[in-house]
């Protein structure tokens, strides 16, 4: 055969820095979103802040060229004069009519931190708890910036003698948390950090393959030989090698850096907004979430009649401006299309409260909006929803779930609503026993062994029946 140049068209995603811009962006809490538009504005001077809000999309920058662009959805105004789609997502069928017009009280929250991220994401796997306990201990031994330095034989040490596990086993459970959010978390090396990333994107990824094997091992030298002293030691084409090493230097190799050290705001800022209007639940993003930021018409104009030097300056901050404006659209939609999801799974738990939360995981949402689990976990990581129960996190939708005597699950934090409900009515001269209410919450259809009800019990600081007795 001999060799020819052929043409092909094809779609290839890469890990571009505007893809990693959105990336951030969509992990971004309301209040450090307002900051980093703040520094967006001061350091770009294509782009403004625009006093009233006009339809237009980013998209349309590309088409209309003179006009505005502003990140605002199709709006009608709510009751708590914010902006909606106006789309129902539940009909109620709870015992009040009447719409929640009040707003609620922001709550004040504590910084998340790395390991509370992935403790979370732990409780909602689907593990059992032997492999759980062996994943809380491989957490609670990464580090700050998401590296797991301490070794095997050491983390198998602190489990015994309540666990026997051998290394085997722990990696197994290790595989487990290293799939979590943030991609690359609890990587023992910088390349095993690097690959874990590399494995998350598309296989047709340009330089994919060859980036990989650079991880593991060559990249070490780059800083001494170059790239080109490494495609000449690899046998191959400089401009391949430089493309893989381009998708390396796009990834993040500090992954358990992004949470935790963001931001020390303890003031909660809604994300979304859940309403009930006319007997229908309603979501919408709050008016944080869709920033008034445009491009200056004035130096857009100036472009046309600059001196060349000039004229590429202003071309490159409207670029940055025009993927900042696809990025922040980009991530109202995402977090809307989560948003609609939950409220749809869990619209009792609003209705009636935490008795009557399902049990609801990042896997199940992810399959039914059509997004990776780790771009689900990132998307309501330190976000907050105002509803009608007051402003409550996003993951506060999430539980994990124990089968029922019926066939159905019921969620954890339900039985622990239904724990404190039968601990609030009992008698106090004799406050029921751990085992006691085991027998209560089986005879009502929830299996829960009396260790469970322990558990649950002192998750939520309630002393034991022997020291809840009251006489007199």
């Amino acid at each position: 055969m001999k060799p020819r140049l052929q043409a092909s068209l094809g779609q290839h995603l890469v890990m571009t820095p505007q893809l990693r811009q959105a990336i951030r962006l969509l992990q971004l809490s309301a209040i450090e979103l307002e900051a980093e538009l703040v520094n967006a504005v001061e350091s770009n001077p294509l782009l403004d802040w625009t006093e009233t809000a006009t339809e237009i999309t980013a998209s349309d920058d590309t088409r209309a060229g003179n006009d505005d662009i502003v990140v605002a959805p199709t709006a009608a105004e709510d009751p708590w004069g914010n902006t909606t789609d106006g789309e129902p997502w539940y009909e109620r069928t709870g015992p009040s009519d009447q719409d929640d017009d009040s707003p609620a009280a922001e709550q004040v929250a504590e910084n998340e931190t790395l390991h509370d991220h992935l403790l979370w994401q732990l409780h909602l796997s689907p593990l059992s708890p032997r492999d759980r306990l062996i994943g809380v201990v491989l957490i609670e031994s990464i580090e700050d910036d998401g590296y797991l330095r301490e070794p095997l034989a050491a983390i198998a040490e602190s489990l015994a003698p309540g666990i026997e596990a051998n290394e085997a086993e722990i990696t197994t459970v290790l595989h487990q948390v290293q799939r979590f959010d943030p991609v690359g978390v609890a990587a023992r090396s910088l390349g095993e950090c690097l690959r874990l990333q590399l494995e998350m994107l598309p296989g047709d990824t340009p330089g994919q393959a060859l980036a990989h094997t650079l991880a593991n091992g060559p990249l070490e030298r780059l800083p001494k030989v170059g790239v080109a002293g490494i495609a000449a030691e690899m046998k191959l084409p400089v401009d391949a090698v430089e493309t893989a090493v381009q998708l390396l230097r796009s990834l993040d190799p500090r992954p358990g850096a992004q949470i935790g050290a963001i931001s020390n705001d303890t003031y909660v800022a809604p994300d979304v907004v859940i309403w009930r209007q006319h007997g229908l639940w309603r979501v919408a993003l709050a008016d944080g979430v869709r920033p008034r930021i445009s491009i200056h018409r004035g130096y857009e104009g100036m472009i046309r009649h600059a001196s060349s030097a000039d004229a590429s300056y202003l071309r490159g901050h409207l670029q940055e401006a025009r993927w900042l404006l696809k990025s922040l659209e980009a991530r109202g939609d995402t977090l809307l299309k989560v948003a609609r999801c939950l409220l749809k799974q869990q619209a009792a738990f609003l209705e009636f409260g935490d008795s009557a939360l399902r049990p609801l995981t990042l896997r199940e949402v992810a399959s039914e909006v059509g997004l990776h689990e780790s771009t689900v976990s990132r998307a309501i990581a330190r976000k907050y929803a105002r509803t009608p129960r007051g402003t409550v996190p996003l993951r506060s939708f999430f539980a994990s779930g124990i089968d029922t005597g019926g066939g159905g699950e019921a969620s954890s934090t339900a039985i622990q609503s239904m724990i404190r409900q039968l601990i609030d009515a009992e008698n106090p001269r004799k406050p029921l026993s751990d085992a006691r209410l085991a027998e209560t919450l089986k005879a009502t259809g929830v299996p829960v062994a009396r260790r469970t009800v322990a558990k649950y019990r002192e998750a939520m600081s309630i002393p034991s029946s022997q020291d809840r007795v009251r006489i007199g």
